[in-house]
């Protein structure tokens, strides 16, 4: 027992040292690559004399050499600090993630807790029932969730849900009632994926030699499915949890123009558009340091989900 929880520490320890290493690669890439896109941040701004861009540049250190830009924004974001955006006067970078991170992570919690549990049980019923008219039904869903786009169903949604029956409101960020439609044209991808996963690894799991053993020994269909079949399938799927946790936490720059949600997608698209180095950066970092921990913790929950997975 000692040496396992030694092993454990030990991993925990390089994981954790990757992931800083991982964390300073993404950061200096991103950073340099930033400066090398053509033109400036103020670029836009026709009205702008050539003595005021100048002044700007100057304001916002941009006009010093690239080396010392890099080790004055990394001093600054050793202390949390992802300064003032470019493009958005007096807003800094840390104030738009505080307000829009709350929102976008609202949203795509929402959407992942009904997505995936949705996904998984149409797989298994696919699965189960393969061949019969459930299995095709099932299979024709997920091909419409894949193939059109996500604006359509949301404007199909908006259209006959909110304007003809009038069940949940078209638009807007208010209260519960107002998420529901954002979530579920959010979901549908998830839902579609892991639906079309779970199915092809359930019948890829039917036809092992340990379900024909575990049906010898007398145990129920049910207990064959729970405890065999999807636990035994259910394990190359948590490979891809962690980025897709992270992605619909940043939040979706489609979703959130069509039902006007203040998340954090828009943002994203609009600083890339711009050459807002400081908000891309922040938000850059902001994203990877959730797709780090996620992907940490989905590493741990190997040796949960499967014993024979342990830390050597």
């Amino acid at each position: 027992m000692a040496k396992e929880w030694f092993l454990l520490r030990k991993y925990i320890l390089q994981r954790l040292v990757i992931s800083v290493v991982t964390l300073w690669l993404i950061v200096t890439v991103c950073f340099f690559l930033l400066r090398l896109l053509p033109g400036n941040p103020f670029a836009s701004t026709t009205l702008m004399t050539q003595e005021t861009l100048d002044r700007m540049m100057a304001y916002y250190g941009l006009d010093q050499p690239l080396w010392k830009q890099y080790l004055t924004y990394m001093g600054n974001l050793l202390k949390g600090d992802f300064g003032y955006s470019l493009k958005y006067a007096g807003r800094s970078v840390n104030y738009v993630i505080a307000s829009t991170f709350p929102v976008s992570a609202q949203l795509g919690l929402q959407a992942l807790a009904f997505g995936i549990p949705t996904g998984l049980l149409l797989g298994i019923l696919a699965a189960k029932l393969r061949g019969r008219a459930a299995d095709a039904g099932i299979n024709v869903f997920v091909i419409i969730c894949t193939a059109v786009p996500t604006f359509i169903i949301a404007a199909l949604l908006q259209y006959f849900l909110a304007l003809k029956l009038e069940l949940f409101p078209v638009a807007q960020w208010k209260s519960f009632a107002y998420t529901i439609l954002p979530t579920i044209c959010l979901s549908l991808g998830t839902v579609s994926g892991y639906a079309r996963s779970m199915r092809t690894l359930m019948l890829e799991v039917d036809r092992q030699d340990f379900l024909k053993t575990a049906k010898a020994k007398g145990l129920g269909p049910a207990r064959i499915v729970v405890f065999h079949q999807i636990r035994n399938a259910i394990i190359p799927m948590i490979t891809n949890l962690g980025t897709e946790i992270a992605g619909m936490l940043m939040g979706s720059y489609v979703i959130e123009k069509i039902f006007s949600i203040p998340g954090m997608g828009a943002y994203f698209v609009d600083s890339i558009n711009g050459l807002d180095y400081t908000m891309v950066m922040g938000l850059v970092i902001f994203q990877a340091v959730i797709v780090i921990g996620a992907n940490f913790v989905v590493d741990l929950l190997y040796g949960v989900i499967d014993p024979r997975i342990r830390v050597r």
